[in-house]
């Protein structure tokens, strides 16, 4: 069985940091794109950030670049995304998801999914 289980999620301040862990399991990703969403209340599921399993490209919104970073540890079957200077606006459920086709940034397409943890950023 496949899972994309997520972890490190919470309250952090704004200007804070965290890092968001996804434990992929259960099938072979060398030819996939894992990719981080995130949804907020009432709105849309917005692509953060993908990286090719293998060769390690990573893609972004433009609106996390430089602030964001996507990497994964093939070892141990993991993809992080550290998240730097959040935003009050970035709250939302934050999901890990696999695609094996792409294009990286469109949900839709994504096969397997997590089952996403919250992130909350508030003084």
């Amino acid at each position: 069985q496949v899972q994309l289980v997520e972890s490190g999620g919470g309250l952090v301040q704004p200007g804070g940091s965290l890092r968001l862990s996804c434990a992929a399991s259960g099938r072979s990703f060398s030819n996939y794109y894992m990719g981080w969403f995130r949804q907020a209340p009432g709105k849309e599921r917005e692509f953060v950030a993908a990286i090719r399993w293998s060769g390690g490209s990573t893609y972004y919104a433009d609106s996390v670049k430089g602030r964001f970073t996507i990497s994964r540890d093939i070892a141990k079957s993991t993809v992080y995304l550290q998240m730097n200077s959040l935003k009050p606006e970035e709250s939302a459920v934050y999901y890990c998801a696999a695609d094996r086709m792409g294009p990286y940034s469109d949900y839709n397409l994504y096969d397997y999914w997590g089952q996403g943890t919250q992130v909350t950023v508030s003084s």
